[in-house]
Formats: structure tokens, sequence, C-alpha cells
């Protein structure tokens, strides 16, 4: 069985940036060894904060090249009451967008891989912790 990541809205722009460790997660996507995913949200969220600095035209590009590489879940009711649930509970702690990303990952039993040591801090499920 492969190993499932579950990626937060900031990789994919350190992907894009150049940077190793994000690299070598993809090249084992694309050797087979992994699955990589994000939430729709997640997603969106990568593609605001990528428009804010580089412009909209640049982020519909690179959101294609996700949408073409990874696998980009869709909400539903399931992973809705799941974020709404982690929310409540870490609502000083966790953006609804964070409670997204960590609802997919216990969904799919998969691993998170994020920039957010509050993430990590929460401890719900696996989170491998990226500097930048």
């Amino acid at each position: 069985m492969k190993k499932k990541l579950v990626f937060d809205a900031g990789i994919p722009a350190l992907y894009f940036a150049g940077n190793t460790i994000v690299k070598k997660y993809v090249d084992d996507m694309y050797r087979g060894l992994v699955e990589i995913y994000m939430c729709e949200v997640n997603l969106a969220e990568f593609i605001y904060n990528y428009a804010r600095v580089f412009g909209w035209e640049a982020a519909k590009v690179k959101q294609e090249i996700i949408r073409d590489s990874i696998k980009v879940l869709v909400v539903n009711k399931e992973l809705t009451i799941e974020a709404a649930k982690l929310k409540l509970k870490y609502y000083n702690l966790l953006s609804l967008a964070d409670c997204y990303l960590i609802a997919l990952a216990k969904k799919i039993r998969a691993r998170v891989v994020t920039t957010d040591h509050d993430i990590k801090a929460c401890k719900e499920v696996p989170v491998t912790l990226i500097s930048i």
C-alpha cells in the first residue's frame, strides 16, 4: 500500500520555489511510491496567496499544474462535519482551512505535510513539518 500525504496550502508554493524536500515527495509520487492529496479548501488558500504575489494568471497556471499532478478532493458533508468538530476543539489555534486539511488526513489515513507548527501541535494526525 502506498504512503499517503496531504499537502497544506504552503507546500505547493515551496515546490514551485524549488524546495528540495517537497521536490522529493513529488518525485516519489511520480515514481509511484506515494499518493499526494490536497483538499479543495487548501488549494483555494494556495491560489489566493500565490495570486497576491504573482498575479491571477500565474496562480491559475499553477493550480492547473497541481490539479494535473495530485489528487484534489472536494469538500463533502462528512469532511465538513469533521472540520467543524476540529474547529470547535481548536477554535483559537487552527484556521478552518487547517481543520479541513486535518479532516482529510484523518479520512484517508494520511500524513500531513505542512509548514504550520500549530497543526503539528494539535497531534490529531501524523505530521511532517517543513521549515521555511
